[in-house]
């Protein structure tokens, strides 16, 4: 009888999330588009020349690394987890590229060789981001133990390897090929953002259409209920985080692109900016329900805000600070939401 009971259970949890990710969060991307065109608006009123093609311009050269790394926190989020590793894990995957990079291409190398030099990089950047995804999905899987917990760990250790084997100073001198080839634009639209629309139609694809996808959102919104619906959680788990490692690497890539080297440093006020993003594009905090095309769209109103304060000329520190309190305002909006719209008992 009792396994009848949690039987049912599952099946009306996975039928209830199925409902919610068909039906999206009510009212969250009208919201969003309308904070975004009157945000546009404000700016455009108050600072000349904002809403033009420089600006877009701009944007698609600005985007693309905060993008792929929000892409690499989305995914666990979306289990109920987090990966606080992202960044440590995306800068070192670029310091090791960098460095097969400069070993293996010299003044003199020629062109046949330097392209094989940069595969050879790049696979070397591919296999250690698998390494840190699996080590660091299995450890989540297999120890019970929290995913903020693991990857605050693995963020440690790798943050700890890559400034001492560095000494904290960056890698530079990027092959001129490499960086021709990330700076190069298709149909004015620079390849780093044309990276980040493939990435991000991918990603979607595989937690909207596909079996892995589905048990993620199953994993967030109740891991016991998924159990039950004969779904290997462990199996997933270590999935989720090889799957964000390897965006990672992707992220790393276009970073070698944009800064024409690579260091322990770089991109760490990023981690909030991620998180934000992602709860502010509509993505369960708590995990079970998340759409790339809300965060997408978080990503752009942020960007506008950044633009817009650094043409008002204001810090970028203060736009940091804007942005925390936007998260902090967004939570507690998802917070007293339910007590707000709870159904009145009829008197």
């Amino acid at each position: 009888m009792a396994d009848l009971f949690e039987e049912r259970a599952g099946q009306a949890g996975l039928t209830g999330l199925m409902a919610r990710l068909r039906g999206g969060v009510p009212g969250g991307f009208p919201g969003l588009t309308a904070l975004l065109i009157g945000l546009i608006a404000l700016f455009s009123l108050s600072i000349p020349g904002f809403a033009s093609g420089r600006t877009a311009q701009a944007f698609m050269f600005q985007v693309p690394l905060l993008g792929l790394l929000s892409l690499a926190m989305v995914v666990p989020l979306i289990t109920g987890g987090l990966n606080l590793a992202i960044i440590a894990t995306t800068n070192q995957c670029a310091l090791l590229m960098a460095f097969i990079m400069n070993a293996l291409i010299g003044p003199e190398t020629g062109g046949g060789a330097a392209v094989l030099a940069i595969l050879a990089a790049l696979g070397a950047g591919l296999a250690l981001a698998a390494v840190i995804g699996l080590v660091t999905g299995a450890l989540v899987a297999y120890t019970g133990v929290h995913p903020i917990l693991v990857t605050l760990g693995t963020k440690s250790l790798i943050d700890g390897i890559s400034i001492y084997l560095t000494r904290g100073t960056p890698i530079s001198g990027i092959p001129g090929l490499y960086s021709a080839a990330g700076n190069a634009t298709l149909l004015g639209m620079p390849m780093t953002f044309l990276v980040l629309v493939v990435m991000t139609l991918l990603v979607g694809l595989i937690l909207r259409r596909t079996p892995f996808g589905v048990a993620c959102a199953m994993i967030g919104s109740n891991i016991e209920a998924t159990r039950f619906s004969a779904i290997d959680t462990k199996r997933v788990l270590v999935g989720v985080y090889l799957m964000s490692s390897l965006l990672c690497f992707v992220a790393a890539t276009v970073m070698l692109a944009i800064f024409n080297s690579a260091s322990a440093e770089y991109a760490q006020s990023y981690l909030l900016v991620t998180i934000l993003a992602a709860v502010l594009g509509g993505v369960d905090p708590f995990g079970g329900f998340g759409k790339v095309t809300g965060l997408m769209l978080a990503l752009t109103i942020l960007q506008v805000i950044s633009s817009g304060f650094n043409q008002y000329g204001l810090s970028n520190y203060l736009t940091l600070a804007f942005w925390g309190l936007t998260l902090i305002g967004v939570m507690a909006v998802q917070t007293i939401r339910p007590y707000l719209t709870w159904p009145r008992r009829p008197g």
